[in-house]
């Protein structure tokens, strides 16, 4: 056995992977075919022999397979010969002899053979069918595998907690039964093989033309257990990563010093940090992976390394309308024959005798026939002993006539002729339907039938209230003990249902006879309107059919004609009465013939399958009307009854005989009742539809040239509307029945099913359309679809109408056979256009349920429809999965289910759903409610347990990835000018070199000399020449000329004061702080000291007291009290990495960092030097320290990245004075100003306005901990309104806390006297792209307030720049643009209307600051921008930082990040990169001096774009989509890994709920951003890692999901 033939299925998950990874380097080109087999066969050589021999053991069973199957047929075939030589001997009960003997072995070969497949439902099954479906599983079972593929991770609570509904029994309950189930492997047998085509059966047998074979429901030979086939759907339709095999890896965050953290789960404090990120390697395979997620991650990635079948586009699609182009199969078949000419049918003959209308024969019956039975109902047990007489309904009919017109309006309108009314009674009530419906008909009034309404939230119940609105319905007709049963309000009324309009109940039972004197309303013309019946569009809509009194008589004496009916006939009816062949057969032609009908109800069905074979027999009925899914029930409990004859049986109509996969039914039916007296020419498939009543019949008893037709063709060929006859792949056929001719009188033609309604070809399937006396006129109200759907006009290939008269669509799909026979393959309803081709609904059904589908699944309890995504429409498959089925099983078999339809249909699955039993939506009577199902599928409202996602199969009209052509900086700079675009550059007005108080300054520095204070510095005038270059020099200025100036105060949680400080105040502190370092810190000059503080005045204290003695304090945040062990070791880095010789705390943290907790987490004695700020000696320092150059450093800044880097920076004094100052100019920060500060003050922004501007500038801040605010929403909002603050600097998660604690209670908070109308401006200080409809949200709700909209606005600050623009007070408002998505991915900036497709709203963040200069370049060629490209943001300015502060110290970094020159434009400049992304726009604003304003406008980060499909996606772009698809998703956060798309939404709501949210992630992100997501993690709120600023931590959360440390509720692994 060669290496090639070896089965890689069986392998070790290893070295299957292995080899799709040599697969993937020989695809690619990396390897040659020599060096590929030989790396292969050095593979496979251990296995080979192995499974040499399983493949001897294998084809020795297949071929005794193959014996037994030979065998089976040559036995089928003698009991064919012998079961018709018995009925030629005898027929019914009657026969006996050899045959019966044969047929009797027969029947207990089907027994045992039921018994081995556990009695599988055989409703609609098809034995080739079945038979093609297994070959095409053991096809796939027979190629070399694809890795596996990986199964979802489900939580165990999850799993157990699933919620199991009431068990349904195994069977369909509907009308609308067609979606039930449909195959079998094991049937009886059937007839021999006939020629495969078109042919006519003139002996008129509903035998099968195709044998069966005996199959195992174990599918293919050699298929494993495991479930690593589902992989095999991929293997020739999945995308190449040939495209992205450049791509690098993100670098690895697990380093040893933070692997063995655990992952938190607060989203208030900063998680895990990496000291340095680690270089990216290109992709191996011998990356490291962590954890079992990453090892499914990895069995995904070779699972998608194969190439799709269908390659994508070859040009890059940007336009929608462009993508809906749909590609062009250039092999398709197309039509070849003839233009067809109409089907006409016999003309109407009409018998002599019958009566002129419907009312006329109640009157005759009633009168001549008075005792003659026209109803007989059988109860819930089986017995018939309710029945009607023509007499008691043509007594009832008036009763109920006079009634309606004489006693219902006494209290409401009066009811007058052509009035519409409901009809509403179940289905167990024939005789109370008829009776009201012909007394409506009597009174001329319109009878609207409908369904019961169990309860308040009926699935489809809305829609059927829209109807009886739109119809003016306000009385609705019942009977007493529906009436009891309809669900009741409070007052003992009937409910009001959703959507239904207020009716008045009426019960026409016990009503008074008719005044003496009383006469019927004339009779109405034929013109108007007898009844509505209404029907239900594809999109779920409830639609009412007006048939008038000229279309019901002429189809009543059409039916006639054509059903042989006469005076006295019984017929047994199954179907709902109250609409479709149950009400034209049962309730109208029967009356108009003047039979005895026989109702059997639904109810009585389900518990006695055979109830109405047993009623043609009692009552030897020459008509039945039934469904398949009636005649599978009779053969499924047949085997128990021995009194059954059906030799009266004359016609047995099948409603649903149009379904094509009703044919084996029938035929399965008549071989097993054949020799019951039943007769093959009686077996009458029936074609019908609402509108146009009618469409054809199978005439019964007719043979010879009126026979039945087969058709064996290509559901290929089907999928591209054309009619391929099927000789040879038996594996893709689809066998047909007719359903007869054209009714008497009308006409049937085919026409397109798209666009104009021109006439089809004789080989092209098309839609059925009819003219005929007996359809409906219209969709009452809606005249618009009427005239689309009940008077079109075929067209010739002329383009011009093929006659002068109209015609109505009937809604079936199908084609013209031999001898005008009528042959339908679906509906149009159930079409699906996929990729240019039609799939029907029916047939995908029967797909799946040949998949052995009774051990997982519920066979009649199946949905299948298609959803637009991505301007195509995709599969979606839903079933209920039974409670007993394992998770690996119901994977296994749903990976099974898309290779069948893989191989079957050469189409892909896109969604495929299993949820609880019996927890679809129903229809009345029990079925699955389509239009519901999809309608709960789109909002996420399933509840789902178990969904796999196939976008990557199925999603082949992706746009081209984008291809990158080099072009240099100087060649961008030149095009832009000539296309006179702007450059992108701005800059703040000049910062000056003094202000108001300078002069005041130098005076005060003069007298404090003069007074002999020595500790007080030189006029630093005399010795630099420059004012305000050293904060602590304006501190000890302060505190001599002002001492008892406020500068800062601190509230506490309640809103009272938790301390004040005064510029004398603060200055002691800060010097008895310097003593405390200097006397038992033995700090040094130029010493790092942590600085570790909750928010307060004693922070503040404690940099200045740094400050003073010449130590660098490097702020840290403090751990969490609540997560000590997770938060404390973050801590400690810090201190580390600055190389912080003391630790500067207060008394309460020094006990923290000492206790128990701590020290399990860090050692105490690894600490530096502890010092307690509340244990400050009293002394004053002797001399206060100056830095000799304000270039020195001042202090450290240390902040983790939203992308996990741990980054310090180096602040000088000059950086920091000018910081000040500028903060100071463009926010009016003066000494009379008071301003609120509720932020954290460890690292930026926040940082410089707690404890450096408030100093420099003068003014008195209020600082509220945003600790604080957690606990009271309101407490900043009171505290700005009662110190009447006009400026406050606040973060994005107060305003969040603010928005989401606050949003019912701006009435409180008016009463309470908060006014916010003095708030001049309300900055959020961030680092990120403006949250505008957060903005937005606050504004809005505090507008109650006094807030204006005007007032909130951003800054922006970086690493590099903690602070570039920052809303002025005297500039123009903060501005708002909209740009296109897609031009931001390939990096350009296209302005659009608001509202347009596509479209993002983006806010200016802030104005330049003053001394600020800005530039947009591009971040690989280092060239300038022009206004219309992205670009990174460059800046240059006196406060930026000096550099990184890291022991891992990398110079190319610090001068790539700190030092950039430009390739073009201003060459000479030095900026700085701030690693944001952004543009520029002048905007028709003016500034303080009159010029244009410039906004400079954040679109993200330039470390945390997403580079997918050669594009550049921002994740909050995708997350922002994502948040919007379900309401339970409360955060989200996306991230790339090895070049999947990751996607982690937290549920807010039921852990059952989370499988709502794959589908509806995958298609927002498909729809909205053209990216597949390669995974969905559902989480629990919280688990996604935010720092203090609101910024997501999104690689530490990548981190844990690798690590396995998230604890998901479910991992779903899309393919």
């Amino acid at each position: 056995m060669s290496q090639a033939a070896v089965n890689t299925s069986s392998l070790p998950l290893e070295i299957r992977a292995k080899l799709a990874e040599l697969e993937l380097e020989l695809s690619e080109g990396d390897i040659t075919q020599k060096g590929f087999e030989k790396k292969r066969a050095r593979l496979l050589a251990p296995y080979a022999q192995q499974q040499q021999q399983q493949h001897q053991r294998q084809e020795q069973l297949r071929q005794e397979l193959q014996r037994q199957q030979h065998q089976n047929q040559q036995r089928q075939q003698q009991q064919r010969q012998s079961g018709q030589q018995g009925r030629h001997a005898g027929s019914g009960s009657s026969g006996s002899g050899h045959g019966n003997e044969r047929q009797s072995q027969a029947q207990r070969r089907r027994d045992r053979r039921r018994g081995r497949h556990d009695h599988r439902d055989e409703r609609y099954r098809s034995d080739i069918h079945a038979e093609a479906v297994q070959q095409a599983l053991a096809q796939h079972s027979k190629r070399n595998r694809v890795p596996v593929m990986p199964m979802p991770s489900k939580r165990q609570s999850l799993v157990l907690n699933n919620p199991v509904m009431d068990t349904p029994t195994d069977t369909s309950s509907d009308d609308e039964s067609i979606h039930s189930g449909r195959l079998s492997t094991s049937s009886p047998e059937h007839a021999s093989r006939q020629p495969s085509g078109l042919t006519k059966n003139s002996a008129g047998g509903s035998r099968s033309s195709v044998s069966s074979q005996s199959t195992t429901t174990s599918g293919a030979q050699g298929a494993p257990g495991g479930i690593y086939s589902i992989a095999d759907v991929l293997q020739d339709s999945l995308p190449s990563s040939s495209q992205n095999k450049t791509q690098q890896l993100p670098p690895d965050v697990t380093s040893p010093s933070v692997a063995s953290q655990t992952f938190r789960m607060d989203r208030t404090i900063d998680r895990r940090h990496r000291p340095q990120p680690k270089p990216q390697q290109p992709e191996d395979e011998n990356v490291p992976v962590h954890g079992k997620v990453s090892a499914k991650i990895q069995q995904l990635l070779n699972t998608l390394k194969r190439p799709k079948r269908k390659p994508l586009r070859e040009f890059f699609v940007d336009e929608e309308e462009e993508l809906e182009a749909k590609e062009v199969d250039p092999n398709a078949p197309k039509a070849e024959g003839p233009v067809i000419s109409p089907a006409v049918g016999e003309s109407l003959a009409i018998p002599s005798g019958l009566p002129r209308n419907l009312e006329a024969a109640v009157q005759r019956y009633g009168s001549a026939s008075y005792k003659a039975t026209v109803i007989t109902a059988l109860d819930a047990t089986g017995k018939h002993s309710i029945t009607l007489t023509y007499g008691k309904l043509l007594s009832r009919m008036q009763k109920i006539a006079f009634s309606l017109l004489n006693k219902v309006g006494q209290k409401e309108p009066a009811i007058r002729p052509g009035d519409r009314v409901a009809l509403v009674y179940p289905n167990s009530d024939p005789i109370s339907f008829m009776c009201a419906f012909y007394g409506c008909l009597y009174a001329g009034v319109v009878p609207v039938p409908i369904e019961v309404p169990l309860t308040r939230k009926d699935a489809g119940s809305q829609q059927i209230g829209f109807l009886l609105g739109s119809c003016g319905v306000s009385v609705a007709l019942t009977s007493e003990a529906c009436l009891k049963g309809l669900p009741k309000g409070p007052s003992g009324e009937v409910a009001q249902f959703k959507g239904w309009p207020r009716l008045t109940w009426f019960v026409t039972e016990h009503l008074s006879k008719p005044a003496k004197d009383w006469m019927p309303p004339p009779r109405l013309s034929d013109e108007q309107t007898a009844y509505i019946e209404y029907t239900t569009a594809k999109d779920g809509s409830v639609m009412g059919v007006t048939v008038n009194r000229g279309a019901m008589l002429c189809h009543c004496r059409t039916l006639t004609a054509a059903c042989n009916y006469t005076e006295g006939e019984i017929i047994v009816n199954v179907l709902d009465f109250k609409r479709d062949v149950g009400l034209w057969h049962s309730i109208l032609t029967s009356v108009f013939n003047g039979m005895h009908v026989v109702f059997v109800p639904y109810s009585l069905m389900k518990v006695n399958p055979t109830s109405w074979l047993h009623m043609v027999t009692r009552f030897k009925a020459t008509c039945a009307t039934v469904k398949s899914r009636d005649m599978h029930w009779a053969l499924v409990a047949q085997k128990d009854q021995k009194d059954i004859n059906l030799s009266s049986l004359r016609m047995l109509l099948v409603a649903d005989g149009a379904n094509p996969w009703s044919l084996s039914s029938c035929d399965a039916f008549l071989n097993v009742f054949q020799n019951k007296g039943l007769k093959p020419e009686a077996i009458c498939p029936t074609a019908s539809s609402a509108e146009a009543l009618t469409v054809a019949v199978r005439r019964p008893g007719r043979t010879g040239g009126q026979g039945t037709g087969r058709g064996v063709l290509s559901m290929s060929g089907l999928s591209y509307g054309v009619v391929r006859v099927d000789t040879e792949d038996k594996l893709t056929s689809l066998i047909l029945q007719d359903v007869g001719t054209v009714m008497p009188g009308a006409v049937a033609v085919i026409v397109k099913v798209d666009n104009a309604p021109g006439l089809c070809k004789t080989d092209e399937v098309g839609e059925i359309c009819v003219a005929s006396g007996a359809i409906g006129v219209g969709y009452f109200g809606l005249q618009g679809l009427s005239n689309n759907t009940f008077k079109i006009q075929p067209l010739a290939s002329d383009g011009k109408p093929m006659a002068e008269q109209t015609f109505v669509r009937t809604g079936l799909l199908g084609f013209l056979g031999p001898g005008g026979m009528i042959f339908v393959v679906g509906k149009v309803d159930g079409l699906m256009n996929i990729s240019g081709r039609r799939h029907n609904t029916d047939d995908i059904i029967a797909t799946v349920l040949a998949v052995e589908p009774m051990k997982f699944i519920y066979r009649g309890r199946i949905a299948v429809f298609s959803i637009k995504v991505l301007k195509d429409e995709r599969i979606v498959i839903i079933a209920e999965q039974r409670p007993d089925s394992s998770e690996e099983d119901s994977f296994q078999w749903m990976s099974r289910v898309l290779q069948a339809i893989d191989s079957i249909h050469q189409v892909g699955v896109y969604c495929l759903l299993l949820v609880p039993a019996n927890s679809l939506p129903k229809t009345p009577l029990g079925g699955i409610h389509l239009w519901e199902t999809k309608q709960r599928f789109m909002e996420g409202s399933l509840h789902p347990c178990n969904v796999l996602m196939c976008p990557h199969t199925c999603v082949t009209n992706l746009p081209k990835p984008r291809q990158k052509h080099p072009v240099g900086p100087s060649s961008v700079m030149v095009g832009n000018l000539v296309q006179g675009r702007r450059i992108a550059g701005a800059q703040g007005r000049d910062i000056g070199t003094l202000d108001g108080d300078d002069e005041q300054y130098r005076k005060g520095f003069s007298s404090l000399r003069l007074s002999g204070k020595q500790h007080i510095p030189s006029d630093p005038i005399e010795s630099t020449g420059k004012t305000h270059q050293f904060l602590s020099e304006i501190l000890q200025w302060r505190a001599a000329t002002t001492p008892e100036e406020v500068l800062y105060s601190q509230l506490n949680a309640k809103g009272g004061g938790a301390g004040a400080v005064s510029c004398m105040q603060l200055h002691k502190r800060a010097e008895r702080i310097g003593c405390l370092l200097l006397e038992k810190g033995k700090i040094n000059t130029g010493d790092h000291v942590a600085l570790i503080f909750t928010p307060g005045i004693d922070l503040i204290a404690a940099v200045y007291g740094c400050f003073y003695v010449g130590a660098v304090p490097v702020p840290v945040r403090p751990p969490h009290h609540q997560n000590i062990a997770t938060t404390l070791p973050t801590v400690k880095m810090i201190v580390d990495v600055s190389k912080s010789v003391a630790v500067l705390t207060m008394g309460t943290m020094l006990k923290l960092l000492k206790s128990k907790e701590a020290a399990s987490a860090i050692d105490v004695k690894s600490w530096p030097v502890l010092l307690d700020c509340d244990d400050t000696p009293r002394k004053k320092l002797s001399s206060i320290y100056r830095a000799p150059t304000p270039e020195m450093l001042a202090y450290l800044d240390f902040s983790v990245s939203t992308t996990g880097m741990l980054a310090g920076i180096k602040m000088s004094h000059s950086a920091a004075s000018n910081l000040s100052r500028s903060l100071k100019l463009q926010a009016e920060l003066y000494p009379s100003r008071t301003i609120a500060l509720c932020l954290d003050p460890f690292c930026g922004l926040g940082f410089v306005l707690w404890c450096l501007v408030g100093v420099y500038a003068g003014h008195h801040t209020i600082l509220i901990p945003p600790a604080d605010v957690e606990a009271n929403p309101s407490l900043w909002l009171m505290a700005v309104s009662q110190n009447k603050v006009r400026d406050v600097f606040c973060s994005y998660g107060v305003i969040e806390i603010s928005t989401k604690g606050l949003g019912g209670s701006t009435a409180s908070l008016r009463a309470k006297g908060v006014n916010l109308s003095g708030v001049r401006t309300c900055v959020v200080v961030a680092e990120e792209r403006p949250r505008i409809n957060l903005c937005n949200s606050f504004s809005k709700l505090f507008k109650d307030v006094g807030l204006s909209p005007r007032a909130v606005s951003t800054t922006f600050g970086c690493r590099v720049n903690v602070a570039v623009c920052c809303q002025g007070t005297s500039g123009p408002d903060p501005t708002s643009v909209f740009v296109d998505m897609r031009a931001l991915r390939n990096d350009r900036v296209t302005l659009v209307e608001k509202g347009s497709p596509h479209s993002l709203c983006l806010m200016e963040s802030g104005k330049i600051l003053p001394g600020v200069k800005v530039v947009i370049a591009n971040p690989e060629t280092k060239g300038q921008c022009g206004d219309s490209h992205l670009g990174e943001i460059w800046v240059s300015s006196p406060h930026s930082a000096s550099g990184y502060f890291t022991i891992y110290g990398d110079e190319s970094l610090q001068n790539d990040h700190f030092s950039a020159s430009l390739t073009t434009g201003d060459t000479t400049a030095v900026y700085s990169r701030t690693g944001y992304l952004g543009f520029l726009r002048q905007t028709d604003l003016t500034n303080h001096a009159g010029e244009y304003h410039d906004a400079l406008y954040i679109v993200g980060s330039l470390d945390e774009t997403l580079m997918l499909r050669g594009m550049r996606y921002h994740p909050i772009d995708i997350e922002n989509s994502v948040l919007r698809c379900h309401k339970n998703i409360c955060e989200c956060a996306v991230f790339t890994w090895t070049n999947l798309l990751v996607v982690v939404v937290e549920l807010e709501g039921p852990e059952n709920e989370a499988l709502d949210l794959i589908p509806l992630v995958t298609n927002v992100v498909l729809e909205e951003h053209y990216l597949i997501v390669g995974v969905v993690v559902v989480v629990d709120p919280g688990v996604i890692p935010i720092n203090s600023r609101g910024e997501k931590q999104r690689m530490h959360l990548r981190d844990g999901f690798l690590a396995d440390q998230l604890d998901p509720i479910y991992v779903a692994y899309n393919m």
